[in-house]
């Protein structure tokens, strides 16, 4: 009964792997083959529980929160090359092209990243990483001053409602919040120039922001969401899924893309310093990128000249909008003409 079971698990994580090419014949070939012996013999190593652990991650397609699965470092051997087993447990339920040497982000769900001995090989703990061309100082780094205070602001501000402050008292009420750390940014979720619901703000480290999760907590944003006759807003809303994910880690603010679909992105340190050139970063599917710095924020808070400064700017904000871009690049040159969007106001400087 345990091999049946343990074999069960095994046929159903080969038949969900990813094809490179998804009309190829039933016949699988010496290749094929081999890589399927080779994967048996890679999940031979976890014990069924950490089997049906990966068969969770794969069948929700990271929908569903899963534990690490964690495999001994160290290549496998695959015909003539060898394959980290991160990598090839990536190539197979994940991105069937990814390279040997390519360059990958944990996700804050990862746990094991200190682990001398092992490495998580659940696909869903990983993501592609997404490098931009971020204006660099030409001095040394100023300190800055993150808060650390275990008692959130007092209050939230919005830019684009022009520094309009909302209370504290109203964003929550259940009283849980009292036993988690400070307070390190508010969320405020829009559809075109309308914000819906209240800002929300966020004490743990990561956050997911959602229209539709499996036994997902976070941002819901469907529950926020009211009737509207608005087709664009509509189909964006159909488009937001699964979301994205939003972590402060210790070099910065991240962002996972966790939909089907891209996200657009505009941060202070993301932009050119003293330039009025708006730069809105595209971010496809299943692609982390860093959308904040606080060494640098810092650095261009130093250097800022008021005289680019035309109308309401926050140093601390980033808007994301959901599948639809905005900016020189794109038929809408505001945020604000996107159907759906959120503001990120950061608790530094405030």
């Amino acid at each position: 009964m345990f091999r049946s079971k343990r074999s069960t698990l095994v046929k159903r994580l080969w038949k969900s792997r990813i094809l490179q090419n998804e009309t190829s014949s039933t016949t699988e070939t010496p290749e094929e083959l081999e890589l399927k012996s080779v994967a048996q013999s890679m999940l031979k190593r976890l014990k069924e529980k950490q089997l049906d652990v990966l068969v969770h991650s794969v069948e929700s397609k990271g929908g569903e929160t899963t534990e690490c699965v964690l495999l001994p470092k160290g290549d496998i051997r695959l015909g003539r090359r060898n394959v980290a087993p991160q990598i090839m447990c990536c190539q197979l339920w994940r991105w069937p092209t990814l390279a040997q040497g390519a360059e990958l982000k944990r996700l804050p769900c990862c746990v094991s990243a200190n682990d001398p001995a092992y490495v998580c090989c659940n696909p869903y703990h990983w993501s592609l990483l997404l490098k931009t061309e971020s204006p660099k100082p030409n001095l040394a780094w100023p300190a800055i001053q993150v808060p650390s205070t275990d008692r959130p602001p007092e209050m939230g501000e919005s830019t684009e409602t022009g520094m309009t402050p909302t209370s504290r008292r109203d964003l929550y009420t259940d009283g849980t919040n009292s036993c988690r750390g400070p307070q390190w940014c508010s969320i405020a979720y829009w559809e075109l120039k309308q914000r819906v619901g209240r800002l929300l703000p966020v004490f743990d480290p990561a956050i997911n922001i959602f229209q539709v999760l499996p036994h997902g907590d976070g941002m819901c944003l469907e529950c926020l969401q009211q009737e509207t006759d608005m087709e664009s807003v509509k189909r964006t809303r159909e488009k937001i899924g699964f979301g994205l994910i939003l972590s402060k880690e210790e070099d910065g603010v991240w962002v996972y893309n966790h939909s089907h679909f891209p996200i657009f992105v505009n941060s202070p340190t993301l932009d050119i310093p003293n330039s009025r050139t708006l730069t809105v970063q595209k971010v496809l599917p299943s692609y982390s990128i860093k959308i904040f710095d606080y060494k640098q924020a810092q650095w261009i808070e130093d250097i800022r000249d008021p005289q680019f400064l035309d109308g309401p700017y926050d140093p601390s904000s980033i808007r994301i909008s959901f599948a639809k871009g905005w900016g020189h690049n794109y038929s809408r040159m505001f945020i604000t003409s996107c159907p759906c969007w959120i503001e990120v106001l950061l608790n530094v400087n405030r």
